[in-house]
């Protein structure tokens, strides 16, 4: 390996600065494909390490793409893309919005919306997708009962965030532990402690923040059909229980599959069509992982990750340190890149690497890593989630007005924190 220098750095850096710059220029931080950019950033790794034979700049490459934790990630990807895909077809994800709302009192909508965004995002793994599914229905209530656009919107963006850094098909979790070496179950423990007592402070100051009823009623169809929600919560109930994440995605592809067969709502071809649909949602996520994979191993080969790791250790006294030197570090590639899976990412390796110099619980870095990249993302005036939402109420909704009312932020992110300083495991020895 050659000396730690800064330079064998700067590929991840044009990463950044490549769809950073574009998103900020473009005005959407989506136009460029990431996998694209992350193409640029190993282009210039080629020619700026060109000390390095060409022979084995493309074997760093490609052991870094081919890495088992990498090509386990995609999997994982593949078959969470499925299990959402064929269970939004049998009508999932309409049929708990549906229920949900029944249920709710106009006046507790703030609540309701996020109890329901929650579940959502917990079943399908996606906060954009929780909020292109709900966020058209809540600004549609807000206008319909004057209800505060800024509440109802703020309780949905917090809600969909809630899911999205806990589900196990998420690929915020799936990144997190797979680039940790945790397992998923260990992982949503950890978070679940520092999740709950956020979600419950949030659904309490929701409590106190009614909407206005005005006698409104909502036109809901009455008919409930309960057979479509049964995948989402059976991969909630195995995800408790400990079962294989690969296990357990199949297990609820199937189930789902076998609800849309007794339905009519396809055949069996109509099946492996959704479920190749699926896969294809998925091809972004599976690029960008395999290609960051790729550019990490040759970054890693040039001493880069090193250079880095020895300087954060400079400013790393103890354990507790270490992991505010790891939510500061994601938390700062997140505000660059704003995507959150991104940057878990970009720094999930080196968050490895530190938790093994300072035996840091595995799983509970994993969480650190997805909360605070979360958090970041769920803030962010040009994140994809806040500028689905600001589009979805043709200038209705104001981003200040919103980041008011996004309360659940600012709770995981203080319960994270004094957990961190006061709660801490004191270290493991794997």
């Amino acid at each position: 390996m050659s000396e730690n220098k800064f330079y064998s750095l700067i590929p991840f850096l044009v990463f950044i600065a490549v769809f950073l710059g574009c998103g900020i220029a473009l005005g959407d931080f989506y136009k460029l494909p990431s996998p694209v950019a992350i193409c640029i950033g190993i282009v210039t790794a080629f020619i700026l390490f060109y000390k390095t034979p060409l022979q084995d700049k493309v074997v760093s490459l490609v052991e870094g793409c081919g890495d088992s934790k990498i090509i386990t990630m995609c999997l994982i990807y593949l078959l969470a893309g499925a299990f959402a895909t064929v269970t939004k077809a049998i009508g999932g994800v309409d049929m708990m919005v549906n229920i949900g709302l029944s249920y709710i009192p106009v006046a507790y909508l703030g609540v309701g919306i996020f109890i329901i965004a929650s579940f959502l995002s917990l079943s399908i793994g996606t906060s954009v997708g929780t909020i292109v599914a709900l966020g058209p229905i809540v600004i549609g209530l807000a206008e319909k009962t004057g209800s505060s656009m800024g509440l109802l919107c703020g309780s949905l963006l917090g809600g969909a965030m809630f899911g999205d850094n806990l589900s196990i098909i998420s690929d915020t979790t799936i990144t997190a532990t797979q680039t940790l070496g945790c397992q998923m179950k260990d992982k949503f423990r950890a978070n679940f402690k520092l999740a709950l007592p956020a979600a419950i402070l949030t659904i309490v100051v929701l409590l106190f923040m009614k909407s206005n009823d005005a006698g409104v009623s909502l036109d809901l169809d009455p008919n409930h059909n309960y057979w479509v929600v049964i995948p989402y919560i059976l991969i909630i109930v195995l995800a408790l229980s400990g079962v294989q994440v690969f296990v357990a995605l199949f297990i609820g592809i199937v189930v789902a599959g076998i609800v849309g067969l007794v339905q009519m709502n396809y055949d069996l071809f109509g099946f492996a069509n959704l479920i190749y649909q699926g896969f294809l949602s998925m091809t972004e996520i599976f690029l960008l992982s395999m290609l960051t994979g790729g550019m990490a191993r040759m970054v890693e080969k040039e001493g880069g990750i090193q250079w880095l790791l020895t300087k954060m250790k400079s400013r790393m006294k103890t354990p507790k340190s270490a992991e505010y030197g790891i939510a500061a570090l994601v938390s700062g590639v997140a505000v660059c890149l704003a995507n959150n899976t991104v940057s878990i990412l970009v720094a999930g390796n080196l968050a490895n690497d530190v938790a093994k110099e300072y035996k840091l619980d595995r799983p509970h870095v994993a969480s650190i890593l997805d909360i605070f990249a979360c958090v970041v993302q769920g803030i962010l005036p040009y994140g994809a989630q806040i500028l689905i939402l600001l589009s979805f109420s043709n200038g209705n909704l104001d981003y200040l007005d919103l980041l008011k009312h996004a309360y659940y932020f600012g709770l995981l992110f203080i319960v994270t924190l004094i957990y961190m300083t006061f709660f801490r495991k004191q270290g493991q020895t794997a």
